[in-house]
């Protein structure tokens, strides 16, 4: 896990992958590179512990989130159809997304 006072990234490493669980920022600090910052930290932390790949799924309404992820070198190698249901009731595709980490 990484942190700071903005937020936190939190993943797991199995058989030479990590998979980003959350990647969370303070609302009122978003838009100031606290997410970039963490997710390279995640990065770096998850090379040491020997992933060579990264994974990660994400809402296909978060555009912000996607398009981190994009910046970043991840793309998009799946979808989970009508997986996330929000209070609102509309169930939403989950846009699985992948990058080297070598």
């Amino acid at each position: 896990m990484q942190t700071s006072p903005a937020g936190f990234a939190l993943g797991r490493e199995i058989a030479g992958e990590t998979e980003l669980l959350t990647l969370a920022v303070d609302p009122a600090l978003q838009r100031q590179g606290h997410g970039r910052r963490l997710l390279t930290a995640f990065e770096a932390e998850s090379r040491k512990r020997g992933a060579t790949e990264a994974l990660l799924e994400v809402a296909a309404s978060n555009f912000a989130a996607r398009s981190l992820y994009k910046l970043v070198g991840y793309r998009e190698s799946g979808r989970r159809p009508l997986y996330y249901t929000p209070p609102q009731g509309e169930k939403i595709d989950a846009i699985l997304m992948r990058k080297a980490l070598i």
